[in-house]
């Protein structure tokens, strides 16, 4: 039993520093401003410059320049056609942090929580409809929101969701995100 928990907290450990490198990594680009000129370079591309934007509509670190930028592309492809494409790119990059927070940190997780036995108790809580039904829409409304998607995904990853679930909540949600920034960046020109 030992073992197993020890195991757990190695695993949690690692996925923590395989978030705080790509934290880091992050940082540096923005820092540089990378990220800005990069950004800036795919406003040329129409469709794919707005998928690219959607893809980093996602994370903590990117969310403000890619706000900015779907904002300029509403302003010259319309609002629809920009949340359109930026709600597709938001999928694929909500779908890599899915991906790793459902199949890897939420597992070592619930191994952790198992071997403390808090997991019976966490897992019966997520059995509840209604509980279920609020992390749905918690999760999907901090998808839309300005808060970081990550925080939201994690609350979708418990609720052991299927993926095509997951695909369209995240693109519902990301699509209204980018279509107020459309209309809010079209009413203040």
């Amino acid at each position: 039993m030992r073992r197993r928990l020890a195991k757990a907290h190695q695993e949690i450990w690692f996925d923590l520093v395989i978030i705080a490198i790509s934290l880091v990594v992050a940082g540096i680009l923005i820092g540089n401003n990378s990220f800005a000129l990069l950004l800036e370079q795919t406003k040329e591309l129409s469709i794919l410059g707005t998928f690219i934007a959607g893809i980093f509509f996602t994370s903590l670190l990117t969310v403000a320049p890619a706000t900015v930028t779907i904002g300029e592309l509403a302003l010259g492809q319309g609002v629809l056609f920009t949340a359109f494409w930026a709600a597709l790119g938001a999928v694929c990059g909500d779908l890599i942090i899915f991906r790793f927070i459902r199949d890897r940190f939420s597992e070592h997780l619930t191994s952790l929580l198992a071997e403390q036995g808090a997991y019976r108790r966490f897992k019966r809580l997520m059995s509840l409809k209604s509980l279920r039904w609020l992390a749905f829409l918690v999760g999907g409304l901090i998808i839309a929101s300005p808060l970081p998607d990550e925080i939201g995904i994690t609350i979708l990853g418990f609720t052991k969701m299927r993926m095509r679930t997951f695909i369209l909540l995240s693109f519902v949600f990301n699509f209204l995100a980018a279509f107020v920034v459309g209309s809010i960046a079209q009413a203040i020109v």
